[in-house]
């Protein structure tokens, strides 16, 4: 099923109208021809490495230091991304655990100047450990 949102003026949207609740914008970026792949589409690549940036943002927050990615929950890439795309990542926090952060991160992508749509292209789960200056596990500070 494909989400799409019109925009009824030529005015820029801010974000698309049904976010899930507690979201905030982390990410917003424009692919560049050298990121297509051979169909001519944004490399799925890419994007998964755009949505690991953008769910560090509130976890890196929180976490007050480094913290390191160590899961990402299934990606189901529902419509393609173009070169010209704006691509927004939302983030909220789903879970604080002792050293972990697990963050869904949403993305959607505004095509088509000319007739404004949004599109939601992607959304996952990823976790995020808390480390110290070893690479070590560390408390997630809680004040």
């Amino acid at each position: 099923m494909t989400e799409t949102i019109h925009s009824p003026s030529r005015t820029p949207l801010t974000g698309p109208v049904s976010l899930p609740d507690g979201s905030e914008l982390v990410l917003r970026v424009m692919p560049l021809p050298a990121d297509v792949n051979g169909n001519g589409d944004i490399f799925g690549g890419w994007l998964m490495a755009q949505m690991d940036l953008a769910g560090a943002v509130l976890p890196s927050r929180i976490a007050r230091g480094r913290i390191a990615t160590v899961a990402v929950n299934e990606f189901i890439f529902k419509q393609p991304v173009s070169v010209g795309d704006l691509v927004s990542f939302y983030a909220r926090v789903e879970r604080i655990g002792n050293t972990s952060i697990t963050v869904h991160v949403v993305v959607f992508s505004e095509r088509n100047p000319a007739n404004l749509q949004v599109v939601k292209v992607t959304e996952a789960n990823l976790t995020y450990v808390a480390i110290d200056a070893n690479g070590k596990p560390r408390p997630v500070p809680r004040d």
